[in-house]
């Protein structure tokens, strides 16, 4: 028996259909609007992994990943505000810290929308933004070198280690204050409508009560392990996109025969999404994260090439799906991800 599709996924859709996907060769060439992140409040979709308790929806990972896979290939750069939303408020419900009760409902009723300003961490012993204790509180100094949504997130979750390599996280609000400055809005080869800036942090100072996270930098690392080495859903999201350009300019054929091996890679990596342990079988999510890399390259290059010159225009889907699939190369990229792609491409071999 066939199941029914998720309401919240059925209304990505039809979102993904009515607005963001005729509208994505307009943002990609300037910014997206906040009339694509009201709408996606009052979807419902930025509390679908949040606790019903809380006002979200309390969705499995499966239907938070195809809804993740719609919007990526409707408009990656609102793909990308919304989806720094998904880490702070799976967070926030693991959290008892008293900043749960203050804005777990919030951010998963849509009031609030969170951006997230903790990569730099995963440079460690490289240290972008130092966290010090200081007057009941946490000081924060350093650079954080990309934050996305500026201008339309609310608050953000903030990171830095100390002096004794402990993580603390923390909710700051999304604005210029004393202590944070944002650079302007960088030109980005994709994605420049998403709105990214860095940071500097000299002395932004953050009360206790705005922690929701103290962990040591090694459990962090084990922690954060299957969040850079599975597959993100942006990269298949992306890729069946680019196999709709291929079919719509007639490559019937070509499509299908890539879909197939897209669909095949994209099970066994949820697979291991799903596995219970989740920093075993490192190695094979790897593998499979560089093959889907690969197919989402050959589908989006395909769609270039059956377009022909006409790709070559900027506004062109078949090109701009190239670009986003450019950055979600390196989008979250650590060092193992890196030497894991880098080796593959390596063996790539000359057919004889």
């Amino acid at each position: 028996m066939t199941m029914a599709p998720h309401p919240l996924v059925v209304r990505t859709q039809e979102l993904a259909d009515r607005l963001l996907a005729p509208r994505a060769a307009e943002v990609d060439l300037a910014e997206v609007p906040a009339s694509h992140i009201e709408e996606i409040r009052r979807s419902g979709l930025l509390g679908v992994s949040a606790p019903q308790e809380y006002g979200g929806a309390g969705a499995l990972d499966p239907v938070a990943r195809e809804i993740q896979e719609i919007l990526a290939g409707a408009c990656g750069s609102t793909w990308f505000v919304q989806t720094q939303h998904h880490t702070p408020v799976r967070m926030l419900a693991k959290s008892e810290r008293p900043v749960r009760e203050r804005l777990l409902r919030p951010l998963a009723s849509g009031e609030l929308l969170a951006g997230i300003a903790y990569a730099h961490v995963r440079a460690f012993p490289r240290v972008p933004v130092r966290a010090r204790a200081e007057r009941d509180g946490w000081r924060f100094d350093g650079t954080v070198p990309w934050y996305t949504g500026w201008g339309l997130n609310d608050v953000m979750l903030l990171a830095g280690v100390t002096d004794s390599d402990e993580i603390v996280f923390a909710f700051a609000d999304a604005r210029e204050q004393p202590g944070m400055r944002a650079s302007e809005p960088m030109r980005l080869a994709a994605l420049t409508a998403a709105r990214t800036v860095s940071l500097e942090l000299d002395g932004l100072w953050l009360p206790e009560e705005s922690a929701v996270l103290r962990t040591p930098q090694e459990k962090f690392a084990l922690l954060d392990l299957p969040r850079s080495t599975n597959t993100s859903p942006a990269v298949f999201g992306v890729a069946y996109a680019a196999l709709r350009v291929l079919e719509d300019a007639g490559e019937a054929e070509t499509a299908r025969e890539l879909r197939g091996q897209v669909d095949e890679v994209r099970r066994r990596a949820y697979e291991l999404a799903d596995h219970p342990v989740a920093h075993e079988r490192v190695e094979e999510r790897l593998a499979l994260k560089t093959r889907s890399y690969d197919l989402m390259r050959a589908a989006t290059t395909a769609a270039v090439v059956a377009g022909g010159g006409r790709t070559m225009d900027v506004r062109h889907p078949a090109q701009r799906l190239a670009r986003e699939g450019l950055f979600l190369l390196v989008q979250g990229q650590t060092s193992p991800v890196r030497e894991a792609h880098l080796d593959a491409l390596a063996q790539t071999r000359e057919p004889g």
